[in-house]
């Protein structure tokens, strides 16, 4: 059975293109990328809230932010593979070599565009310039990291190793 076919994915590639190093679509790196933006988006805004909440500055909000963002990368790595049968300590390995380099090229993105913009790190949750800059910084992330799961994808690593179990 095609995984495209159990997973309700419609999209026409080769069977199992992710399971093996080679040519990857656009399609498949996107699916890791967005796959890894929720979690790194979960964190962020979840991150920015507590800080906002507590009254932190910029850095420890930030530190914060990217913390959680890590946090939910991986754990909704280690639900799927934990899900599939794979035991904790497997699943732990699966989640930090699917998600690492993806999670940093996209913290390193997305948090680069925050710093650029200006007026973006003093903005509060309240303001439309926070969460105008914050999708501007979302999009740019994935248009940057999506490369670079087709690059990991195709040499068999990133969100490869993931669907290795997860299927």
């Amino acid at each position: 059975m095609e995984h495209d076919t159990h997973t309700g994915h419609t999209e026409q590639h080769a069977p199992h293109e992710h399971l093996r190093p080679g040519p990857v679509s656009w399609p498949a790196a996107a699916r890791a990328t967005l796959h890894c933006l929720t979690g790194c988006a979960i964190g962020e805004v979840l991150g920015m809230i507590i800080g906002t909440a507590l009254g932190w500055g910029n850095a420890p909000t930030m530190v914060l932010a990217i913390a959680l963002a890590f946090l939910f990368g991986y754990t909704l790595t280690l639900w799927a593979v934990t899900r599939a049968g794979l035991g904790l300590k497997a699943a732990i390995g699966v989640a930090l070599a699917a998600d690492t380099l993806s999670i940093i090229v996209m913290e390193t993105v997305d948090n680069g565009v925050l710093l650029l913009v200006p007026g973006a790190m003093d903005a509060h949750l309240s303001d439309g310039l926070f969460w105008s800059t914050l999708a501007l910084a979302f999009f740019a992330a994935f248009l940057i990291t999506t490369p670079v799961n087709k690059w990991l994808i195709g040499r068999g690593k990133g969100h490869a190793v993931v669907h290795r179990y997860h299927h």
